[in-house]
C-alpha cells in the first residue's frame, strides 16, 4: 500500500461542507508578574493570530490538503464575520456564508503565554436559526448539494445542524452521496441514515448512554450507534489510543495513534473528518481514508490550535513509512 501516493489522490477533489463556524483569537504573550488587582498573571500580549474554526477548520484542512472545499455555514454582520471571509479567501475556500444581524459571529478567544493556554473566553450565540436565517441556510445548501459525491456535516450545537435541518437534509439529499457527520452530543438522537459518523470516545459514550472503558466497551457502543443511527460505516476516535474503524461486513479494526508528541488536541477531530472526506471523495476506501486521516491528526496534535496539515506535510511523514499497522479487533 503505496499511502503517499494515496494522499496525493486527494489533490483537486471536492467536498461540501456544511457546519458551525468561528474565528479562533490567540492571544500570545509573556507572564512576568502578578496582578496587584487580584491574585493572576499579567500577560504582556506581544503577538495575535486569528484562525478559522469548527467546519471552517475542517475546509482549511481540505483547502490545504489540496482538495476544493465549499464551505456553508452562518456567521455575524460583524467584524469577525468579515475576518471569516477574509481567512476563507486566503485559504481558497469557496464559503458561501450567511452573514447575520440577529447573531455574532462566534469568537473563541484564548489568552496564552509559553505555550501554555492561560484562559479562554467565549462569545457565542448556539440559539436556534431565525426562520428567516434558516430559508436562506436551506437555499444555499438547496443550491450546492447536488454538486458533490462527498458532503460532511459539522455539528458543534450552535444551530445550524439542528433537528429540523437534519430531517429537511435527509429527504433531499441524492441517493448514494457520502455524507460524514461529526457529531454532537446534544443532536445524538436526531442523526440518521448516514455513510459515516466520527464521534470520539467522549461523544460516543454520551450519545449512548454508556460508559466506555476498554476495548470491549468501544466495540458495543460502536455496534449501537450503527444499529440504532442506521450508519454504513463509523470510526471513533480514540484519543492517545488512535481510532476505531468499524465496517460492517469487513470487520472492526484498530488503528494506534501516529503523534510522536502531543501539544494541543484541538481541532484534532476536524482533520480526522476532512482526511476521511477527502480520500472518499478521490475514491479511495474507508479504511485506507482513515490510515491517512490517522497520520494527519497525529501531526497536527504536534502544533497549538487548530491548525491544517499540507499535502507536503502529509506525504512527508507516509513516504517514510514501511509498513502500517493496524489490527482486527473483531468481525462485524
Amino acid at each position: 500500500m503505496n499511502l503517499a501516493f494515496s494522499a496525493s489522490r486527494m489533490i483537486g477533489s471536492r467536498v461540501l461542507i456544511i457546519g458551525d463556524i468561528m474565528l479562533d483569537q490567540y492571544q500570545k504573550g509573556v507572564v512576568e508578574r502578578i496582578s496587584p488587582e487580584a491574585p493572576v498573571p499579567i500577560v504582556k500580549v506581544t503577538e495575535q493570530i486569528f484562525r478559522i474554526g469548527g467546519a471552517g477548520n475542517v475546509a482549511q484542512n481540505v483547502a490545504m490538503l489540496g482538495g476544493k472545499p465549499t464551505l456553508i455555514g452562518i456567521c455575524g454582520n460583524d467584524l469577525y464575520g468579515e475576518n471569516l471571509e477574509t481567512i476563507c479567501s486566503e485559504l481558497g475556500v469557496d464559503a458561501r456564508l450567511l452573514r447575520s444581524d440577529a447573531r455574532e459571529t462566534t469568537l473563541k478567544t484564548r489568552i496564552m503565554a509559553a505555550h501554555q493556554q492561560m484562559l479562554r473566553v467565549d462569545r457565542e450565540s448556539n440559539k436556534p436559526l431565525a426562520e428567516a436565517e434558516y430559508a436562506r441556510l436551506l437555499e444555499k445548501v438547496d443550491a450546492q448539494v447536488d454538486n458533490f459525491e462527498v458532503i460532511i456535516l459539522s455539528d458543534y450545537g450552535k444551530g445550524v445542524i439542528s433537528e429540523q435541518f437534519l430531517a429537511w437534509f435527509s429527504q433531499r439529499r441524492k441517493k448514494g452521496q457520502k455524507v460524514v457527520l461529526d457529531p454532537k452530543t446534544c443532536n445524538f438522537p436526531f442523526y440518521s441514515d448516514l455513510y459515516c459518523m466520527t464521534p470520539n470516545t467522549k461523544e460516543a459514550a454520551e450519545g449512548m448512554k454508556i460508559p466506555i472503558a476498554g476495548r470491549d466497551d468501544i466495540i458495543e457502543a460502536g455496534k449501537r450507534i450503527i444499529a440504532g443511527h442506521k450508519l454504513e460505516t463509523l470510526v471513533i476516535t480514540l484519543g492517545a489510543e488512535g481510532m476505531a474503524v468499524f465496517l460492517p461486513g469487513h470487520g472492526i479494526f484498530h488503528l494506534p495513534t501516529m503523534a510522536r508528541k502531543v501539544f494541543d488536541v484541538t481541532g484534532a477531530g476536524d482533520t480526522v473528518i476532512a482526511v476521511v472526506s477527502l480520500g472518499l471523495s478521490s475514491g479511495l476506501d474507508l479504511l485506507t481514508s482513515s490510515i491517512l486521516a490517522n497520520c494527519a491528526a497525529g501531526i497536527v496534535v504536534g502544533h497549538v490550535g487548530a491548525v491544517g496539515i499540507t499535502q507536503e506535510e502529509l506525504t512527508g511523514v507516509l513516504g517514510s513509512w514501511t509498513t502500517v499497522h493496524h489490527e482486527k479487533w473483531a468481525d462485524l
